[in-house]
């Protein structure tokens, strides 16, 4: 086993799509789990207190 340059050759699997509910590239493909919005996982969309982004929707105003 090799750590170098002839392992990232192998790092070509895509993990994260696009969520087709808030639009990011947080869609984790195994799991079938969104990590921005949990759509996936629940119906409601997924914030906490302590965050501060809106989640992707208004992510470019100008």
């Amino acid at each position: 086993m090799t750590k170098g340059t002839p392992s990232m050759g192998k790092k070509n699997k895509i993990s994260h799509i696009r969520c087709r509910r808030c639009g990011r590239v947080a869609y984790k493909t195994n799991t079938k789990q969104c990590a921005a919005c949990g759509y996936g996982k629940t119906a409601k969309l997924r914030s906490y207190s302590w965050q501060t982004h809106d989640l992707g929707r208004n992510f470019r105003t100008s």
